[in-house]
């Protein structure tokens, strides 16, 4: 007897407005997430509800200007071998290159540890990524006075799903440590 696949679900039309880039990022070591809670009532919804944290832990706010960052998710499918995951690629930009910024970057990227980040689109929908590492940091001093300097950050996952909403309310965020 054959597998049998989910039924396709249609796209239906948005009549929003539709921004791009970040308006926040918070990230936290991903063995801090004790449990993360996904809409048991359809867990087809793609829906995180609340997280479970290590015990006084909370998400580390990283302040980012708008139209500097943004995220994209790719599909790789291997239709041979019958795998499939999704690449999560965040690209950050820090202005103003400083010793605080430099820290808060290298310990990042410590041990290569696993990263899990809560982001708020222009839309102003949260998405969760887990299991990212910091993959790449770059830039310096620019060169005419107007460039500024600045930091670039990538942040990059292999994951089975594309990014899941987050749809926790305000205060529900603000206990996990997530104020934008």
């Amino acid at each position: 007897m054959p597998n049998v696949c989910q039924a396709l679900e249609a796209v239906a039309k948005s009549c929003e407005n539709n921004s791009g880039g970040l308006h926040g990022i918070a990230l936290i070591p991903q063995d801090d997430v004790v449990s993360v809670l996904v809409n048991t009532t359809n867990p087809g919804d793609w829906e995180v509800t609340g997280f479970t944290l290590t015990p006084l832990i909370t998400f580390t706010d990283y302040y980012i200007r708008r139209n500097t960052s943004n995220y994209t998710e790719e599909l790789a499918a291997d239709l041979v071998n019958g795998s499939s995951f999704v690449t999560q690629t965040i690209n950050l930009m820090f202005h103003r290159r400083e010793m605080a910024t430099s820290r808060a970057i290298k310990i990042l990227g410590s041990g290569q540890q696993y990263l899990s980040a809560i982001v708020k689109d222009a839309n102003g929908k949260y998405w969760y990524f887990p299991y990212l590492q910091l993959s790449a940091s770059g830039e310096g001093s620019g060169t005419a006075r107007a460039d500024g300097s600045k930091y670039s950050v990538t942040l990059v996952a292999e994951n089975e799903f594309l990014a899941y909403e987050v749809t926790m309310n305000t205060t529900a965020l603000q206990a996990i440590g997530v104020n934008f």
